[in-house]
Formats: C-alpha cells, sequence, structure tokens
C-alpha cells in the first residue's frame, strides 16, 4: 500500500467506552494494513436523550443518524457501529461496507449478588432497554419485574449498583469487551432467547461516493466473510419484518454445512404469543433467505403482532 504518507481514514463512533473499543479495534485493523487513524467522537440522539424508552424517541437510526451526516459531508470516511443498533434500511448514498468478526451471540445477567438465581420462580427487578428481552423476560419468566435501563454500560452498572435493580440484562459481547465477565449470573441460550439482527458484530458504514479502490482496501482490512454472509441474512429478515430495535424481532444466522442457516421471529409484548421458524440456504441466497423467513413469520401472525405493537404506541 502506500509508502510514503499512509492515506488517513478518520473513524466516526459515538463516545461511550463500549464504542471506542470498537472504533479502536477498528483503527488497529486499519493500522496493520499500513492507513492512518484518527478517532472522532460524535453525540448522537440515543445518547442525548436517556430519560425515555427507545421506541418513544423514534428509534430508526437514533445511535447512528449524526454518524450518517459526518459520512455525507466528508468529516469521515467510516462510521463504526453496534451491529444490531443500525437502522434496517440504509440511506440510498450511504452503504455498510464490512462487518467484523463476531463475537459470542448469548443475553446475559449481571448483577453484584453472586448468588443471584433465575428460575421461572424468580421475582426480581431487572433492568433492560431492550423492547424483545422484556417480552422474552415475560414468556419465560413471569415472575420478573423488568424496568427502563437506558445509558451506557457504566450508568448501567451504577444504577444497578445503587440498588435500582436485581440485575441487568444485557448482550455479552459488550460485557466481555469491558471485561465485566466476572458479574454475570446467568447465560441465556441463543436457541431460546435469539438476539437481535447482529448482535455480537460491528458495522463499518461509509458513503458510496467514497473512492471504489479505497473501499475495497477497506473491506479486505476490516470484513469477516461468514460474519457478513450471516449478517445479510438476519438484516434482510429485519428489512423485511419492516422493525427497528424497538421491535420484539430475533434473528440469528449460523453457517452450516448447506451454507446458512437463520432461525429467528417475533414475540408478542405480553409474552404471550411467540413465533419462531428456521431456514437454510446456500451462502449466495443469504439475504434472500432472510426474505423469505420473515415473510412466513408476517403471513403465520407476525403482522398481527406487529399492528397490536403499533396501535399500542399510538402509530398509524
Amino acid at each position: 500500500m502506500q509508502t510514503d504518507t499512509p492515506k488517513l481514514i478518520r473513524i466516526g463512533t459515538r463516545g461511550s467506552k463500549l464504542a471506542l473499543w470498537q472504533a479502536n479495534a477498528v483503527a488497529d485493523k486499519l493500522t496493520a494494513s499500513g492507513f492512518a487513524t484518527e478517532i472522532v467522537i460524535i453525540s448522537t440522539k440515543g445518547d442525548q436523550v436517556l430519560d425515555r424508552s427507545l421506541d418513544k424517541i423514534g428509534a430508526k437510526g437514533v445511535f447512528t443518524e449524526e454518524l450518517e451526516v459526518s459520512l455525507r459531508t466528508g468529516a469521515t470516511e467510516i462510521a463504526v457501529h453496534s451491529a444490531k443498533d443500525v437502522q434496517s434500511t440504509i440511506p440510498d448514498d450511504l452503504e455498510l461496507l464490512a462487518f467484523m468478526e463476531r463475537e459470542q451471540v448469548i443475553d446475559v445477567l449481571l448483577s453484584f449478588n453472586p448468588g443471584f438465581k433465575l428460575t421461572p420462580e424468580t421475582a426480581a427487578v431487572i433492568g433492560t432497554s431492550s423492547t424483545r428481552r422484556k417480552a422474552l423476560l415475560k414468556k419465560y419468566y413471569p415472575n420478573v419485574t423488568t424496568e427502563e435501563c437506558r445509558g451506557n454500560l457504566q450508568t448501567r452498572l451504577q444504577k444497578l449498583e445503587n440498588g435500582q435493580y436485581d440485575a441487568i440484562m444485557l448482550a455479552f459481547a459488550g460485557v466481555t469487551r469491558m471485561g465485566y465477565d466476572n458479574l454475570i449470573v446467568h447465560r441465556f441460550p441463543e436457541n431460546q432467547f435469539i438476539p437481535a439482527a447482529g448482535q455480537g458484530s460491528v458495522a463499518i458504514e461509509c458513503a458510496k461516493t467514497l473512492d471504489a479502490e479505497l473501499k475495497q482496501q477497506l473491506k479486505e482490512a476490516l470484513d469477516h466473510t461468514d460474519t457478513h454472509t450471516c449478517l445479510l441474512a438476519e438484516r434482510a429478515f429485519l428489512r423485511t419484518m419492516e422493525g427497528g430495535c424497538s421491535i420484539p424481532s430475533f434473528a440469528l444466522a449460523t453457517i452450516a454445512t448447506a451454507g446458512v442457516q437463520i432461525e429467528g421471529g417475533i414475540v408478542s409484548l405480553d409474552g404471550q404469543t411467540l413465533l419462531q421458524e428456521s431456514r437454510t440456504a446456500p451462502a449466495a441466497e443469504a439475504a434472500q433467505l432472510g426474505v423469505q423467513l420473515a415473510q412466513s413469520i408476517l403471513a403465520k401472525g407476525g403482522a398481527e403482532i406487529l399492528k397490536d405493537i403499533r396501535s399500542s404506541r399510538g402509530e398509524a
């Protein structure tokens, strides 16, 4: 690559410790590939508005919109997101260039009480900001009470330590990247608590107008092929469901002998109705596979669940 002055790649990111961990992981890979890097911290609406749940502030792009503006203006070359935070439909002038290798996808419970045990009989207050997690907890742990828990990981842990919750529910990926594995008191099986589309992966976004050769070099440095294939299926599912992170849908694709397998579905807000299916297709058909799964789920009652959710929120 460049031998004299390395090409500078400005990396847009949110300012939380976890977001900066992700941005630095990207920077390390780019540096190893011969680029110079600069991390540009950008505050998003999701970082600024912490007194309302995500479905109350318009969840589409709530953690990405301001970063996308920086791509359009040329203030940054790439933006780094938690893949599960990226809205299901990307603006026409932008693209998802790469998905980094995925961490374990499971959800976990954190508590400062090492003796905390979660059983179907457990009556406890669990903090989570995820609609999906709240609904699945209602299904499998009916005696649990959920309370809204927004903010970065450190803020949530402070609320937990202050006694607002008995435990908080988070993605394992963020917990382990921040070094809080010692607080994990429960791990949810991924075939029961199927994660949100993209959970555990880091997404790299850029403007379509970015130089084509540069885009290819960035992709070679950052993209993990198997993860990318799985995310194509999951995001196609999410897009067809027309659901962002405020909809209790879920999808997990994995590489299988026959190509790629996806398991996904949706759960009603009260946890009473769970629709879940699995499908497999060749890797080249990953996106079509996600679409087909979503269409099947919608036809079997998913559309009614979504209609009820939107009605309960006063949406059209």
